[in-house]
């Protein structure tokens, strides 16, 4: 949008002033030298301390005026729009040029102050720039009207109006739109070197990261340090291995720009913290939240991860989502917030959230739409329809325990206990095994899968828990359910040696004349009947010894020792 005043490539008025004599002392000419030299290599720093002090001297730059559009430029490119809005209004006194204000407007564009931007395009000449930046401006303040005029005022065969169109495809995830605009440039001018990042970025968003490394190959092999290149190319490595590869990508650019304010460096320390899986998060991110979108959403994830939902809440809470990672972020934040207060409010706006996502146009297909289906039905309980969802996008998650979670109890609750069982055995993550839902279900599908040993070792390891009791009752019951009566009175037994509830009683002595019987009719191990009659005994209740003496006189018949 903000344009360089002067370029050496340009052939304008000023740029042919570049190339007259210059001053004839060798101080001179290095100054001028040097000031082209650091606006061509992006040293946006060097260039404003350069300008600022011809300014306080009260003088233009020879080679670069005059010197406030080049001081406003400076700080846009530097992401200092704040200091560049008060260089513009400056120049705009002394020259009273209405064309000033588009560049303003891009300034406020990009701090995110969109009705101070549409103020300030609208006083600028109408000519096709301003149409570009309201075209912008109206998507953000959500005018629609306004949207679809400056659409229909778009050039099909002015590059700039094209390019702009595609950033609207991008903005509003139309990537695929936005890709083959691109192309088609690039086909027509292979000179457009840096759309070749566009359309790398593109299939990035779209999640074709081999594809978007191939083509940032191409722009690598000619442009080798470009800091943005580098920079997606990490994301990539990021999303296709790992962190610490993605870390060694950025390497050499953040050893170079140590001493850097750039907003490559600043969106490169936020990448940092999400490959480092949130190191310094709290450190980095909050600093970067009005600068970078995405500072703020990985702070509300680094929250989460942390347990700390109420901060992600009030965070995100007055977030208004224009994207789809932003609705499924807040239909997640709402989802944590409405589980762990128990709150139905918050539930059916995390609802609302995912089945927006799950049902748009654009999303229904992708792997996080169908995701967010997937989620809208958990929380309405409809479990045939989450494994449904969860099924078609199985083979991306082999490694993510909390899908695993997910699938797992979908399965558990229909009856899908193998199923079940598989998909939760598969969680890898080591904070679930000390988690009581998590056991429970996997409990759970243990004794249904007629592995209720497995389901005690679960208990075994979670003995000194808190939730260890519920555990027990529901192994207890679950057994008793289906016959498995040993691991029952096991169960019962301890139950009952913790608390001397009746029902603990009644379920032991249930469960041990199950197995007695089971041992009578050949289907459980006759050794088992010596554990049966040490529970019965530590029982304080009379009713035990009828029971014993009548296992006793069996074990006697049948030639068993009983005690």
């Amino acid at each position: 949008m903000f344009k360089r005043p002067v370029t050496g490539k340009l052939k304008t008025a000023a740029a042919q002033q570049a190339k007259k004599p210059v001053a004839n002392t060798k101080k001179t000419e290095q100054t001028e030298i040097d000031i082209v030299s650091m606006i061509q290599q992006r040293d946006f720093s060097g260039a404003i301390a350069v300008l600022e002090f011809f300014k306080g001297l009260g003088k233009e730059h020879p080679r670069v005026r005059p010197t406030l559009p080049w001081l406003a430029y400076c700080c846009f490119h530097l992401g200092e729009y704040a200091k560049a809005i008060e260089y513009l209004e400056e120049l705009y006194t002394k020259t009273k040029d209405s064309f000033v204000f588009l560049h303003i407007a891009c300034c406020y564009f990009f701090l995110g102050e969109y009705e101070e931007a549409y103020e300030a395009c609208i006083k600028g000449p109408d000519n096709p720039l301003q149409n570009r930046i309201l075209f912008h401006v109206a998507d953000k303040l959500q005018k629609e009207d306004l949207v679809n005029q400056c659409h229909k005022k778009l050039n099909d065969n002015n590059i700039e109006d094209q390019l702009s169109l595609a950033a609207m495809h991008f903005s509003r995830n139309q990537v695929q739109a936005a890709v083959n605009i691109y192309k088609n440039i690039l086909m027509e001018d292979s000179s457009f070197e840096a759309l070749q990042i566009y359309v790398a970025l593109c299939y990035f968003k779209l999640d074709f990261f081999d594809i978007s490394l191939e083509v940032l190959s191409s722009y690598l092999q000619k442009h080798p340090d470009s800091p943005t290149a580098l920079n997606l190319r990490a994301c990539n490595i990021f999303k296709t291995y790992s962190g610490k590869k993605a870390e060694a990508v950025l390497q050499p650019i953040i050893e170079l720009q140590q001493t850097s304010h750039t907003a490559e460096n600043y969106l490169i320390k936020h990448n940092m913290v999400v490959f480092r899986s949130g190191e310094n998060a709290l450190q980095v991110l909050p600093p970067l939240l009005d600068i970078l979108p995405e500072a703020k959403l990985n702070l509300v994830i680094y929250h989460l991860k942390n347990g700390d939902v109420d901060e992600a809440y009030e965070l995100i809470k007055d977030l208004e989502p224009m994207k789809a990672s932003e609705y499924i972020l807040k239909g997640v934040v709402n989802a944590c917030k409405g589980q762990l207060h128990d709150s139905r409010e918050h539930l059916k706006n995390a609802e609302h959230y995912f089945q927006l996502v799950g049902t748009s146009d654009t999303e229904c297909d992708t792997i996080p739409g169908r995701q967010c289906m997937a989620s809208c039905f958990f929380l309405t309980k409809r479990f045939a329809d989450v494994i449904v969802y969860l099924q078609s996008v199985e083979n991306f998650f082999q490694d993510d325990s909390d899908f695993h979670w997910n699938y797992g109890i979908a399965h558990a609750f229909v009856g899908n206990y193998k199923e079940g069982e598989k998909a939760l055995s598969m969680a890898a993550d080591e904070s679930y095994k000390r988690d009581y839902v998590y056991n429970s279900w996997l409990a759970r599908c243990y004794i249904m899968n007629n592995k209720p040993e497995l389901a005690w070792e679960l208990y075994l390891k979670m003995e000194t828990s808190i939730d260890a009791m519920n555990l027990l009752q529901l192994i207890a019951n679950d057994c008793y359910k289906i016959g498995s009566y040993y691991y029952a009175a096991k169960a019962f037994d301890v139950l009952e040696r913790l608390d001397s509830n009746s029902e603990f009683w009644e379920g032991k002595r249930g469960a041990c004349i199950g197995v007695f019987q089971q041992i009578v009719i050949g289907k459980e191990s006759s050794e088992t009947l010596r554990d049966i009659v040490h529970m019965l005994k530590n029982s304080s209740r009379e009713e035990k010894n009828i029971i014993l003496q009548i296992i006793a006189k069996w074990a006697h018949e049948n030639n068993l020792i009983s005690n």
